[in-house]
């Protein structure tokens, strides 16, 4: 596969606006027929998106965070399955970037500029909680290991080159593995049957004694060891493809009730886009996206601010920002798009329109992690002063 380098921040914004375009047309079909997006996953990489975060020093445009969120807001509004596959991608491109020596970001950043694509084994069903991680890694007596274990959720895993595998060493430590899609003994089962993100491919990843090479494991624990800022960016995708989806909703809402829907005899209005209740309400949603889009803006400043000067302070402020943001993106994909049917009418609720893959996808993606949780920190960080924990969701 040969992709596009992308040169700088204003090339890959221009970049991803025209491909949001681009998969919004087809975004409802898919969805209803649960067409997979690998036609369009292979234009992502061939577009040279998946590889903007890829240092400058090996190649790439080291784009900014607030760049990186706008990409997935705009690919969000468009598809939030599309949108939901590379975030992990990205995810495990920053731990290459954090705890990979010097000759494994050579070589994956090099996978990366070619156009390839990271997937994600990380979560685990059966476990106590999300980060109970039972997958093992055995050392063999030349220094490489055999990966085992189950994964579920296991979302670009099946769209990959390369699936990065979390997996605890002999010690119980955190590594990441990075396996290649047809390794022996990998499987990956197309299984998800999730009322949203139909075309995501979330599925099963099984490893019956997976041979890694010892320099393809990455000692993950020690990314959190100090301060970081891998929750924080991880989190930041996940608010901007939520804010992403509000703003989607709300535009075919507005675009259904001025070219499809009638006004309410009570209304005296000539067209549904006239009507003053409408109208409030419209506004009020607008409100909603716009507060999620100003915090999505204001959290990914903060992670650039304590990207280029990295301290205990600048990563808490930066963790506190996102979870604000994540909070609102949150609220504003879901109440959006149920609004639209309430904004829209009765028509709306038409299966064959498919409107309703906005509130699935927005209801489905935002269950990833619970933000009652992120409104107990930002509250005992403006109370008491205390910094969030440092772990990969935060």
């Amino acid at each position: 596969m040969t992709a596009h380098v992308i040169a700088d921040d204003t090339e890959a914004l221009a970049v991803a606006a025209a491909l949001a375009e681009e998969f919004r047309a087809g975004a409802a079909g898919r969805d209803a027929e649960r067409r997979l997006p690998r036609a369009e996953l292979d234009r992502l990489s061939a577009s040279g998106l998946l590889a903007v975060t890829v240092p400058a020093e090996h190649g790439g445009a080291d784009v900014r965070a607030g760049t990186l969120a706008e990409i997935f807001r705009l690919l969000g509004s468009a598809d939030g399955s599309l949108a939901q596959i590379p975030q992990s991608h990205n995810v495990y491109v920053n731990v290459i970037r954090r705890q990979g020596t010097e000759q494994q970001r050579k070589f994956f950043f090099a996978e990366l500029l070619a156009g390839r694509r990271l997937g994600n084994a990380q979560s685990e069903a059966g476990t106590r909680h999300v980060q109970d991680i039972r997958t093992r890694l055995e050392p063999r007596p030349d220094g490489s290991y055999l990966l085992h274990g189950v994964k579920h959720y296991s979302t670009g895993a099946l769209f990959a080159d390369w699936i990065p595998v979390l997996a605890r060493a002999e010690d119980d430590t955190l590594h990441v593995a990075y396996v290649p899609r047809d390794a022996p003994g990998l499987t990956v089962a197309d299984d998800w049957d999730g009322m949203g993100q139909r075309t995501t491919a979330s599925g099963t990843v099984r490893l019956a004694a997976v041979p890694v090479p010892a320099d393809r494991v990455l000692p993950h624990h020690l990314t959190f060891r100090g301060p970081q800022l891998h929750g924080a960016t991880a989190q930041l995708l996940h608010a901007a493809i939520d804010t992403g989806i509000a703003g989607g909703a709300l535009a075919e809402a507005a675009e259904f009730v001025r070219t499809r829907s009638r006004p309410w005899f009570e209304s005296g209005a000539e067209t549904a886009a006239d009507d003053p209740l409408l109208v409030q309400r419209f506004g009020e949603l607008a409100l909603q996206v716009r507060t999620a889009e100003a915090l999505l803006r204001e959290a990914a400043r903060t992670v650039d601010t304590a990207r280029d000067r990295l301290t205990d302070d600048t990563v808490a402020e930066a963790s506190i920002a996102v979870a604000a943001a994540k909070v609102r993106a949150a609220e504003a994909a879901v109440e959006v798009a149920s609004a639209l049917f309430e904004v829209a009418g009765t028509r709306a609720a038409l299966d064959s329109l498919n409107l309703h893959r906005h509130w699935r996808d927005a209801r489905t993606h935002t269950l990833h992690d619970p933000v009652r949780w992120k409104i107990q920190h930002i509250g005992r960080y403006v109370l008491n002063g205390t910094r969030p924990p440092r772990h990969g969701l935060l």
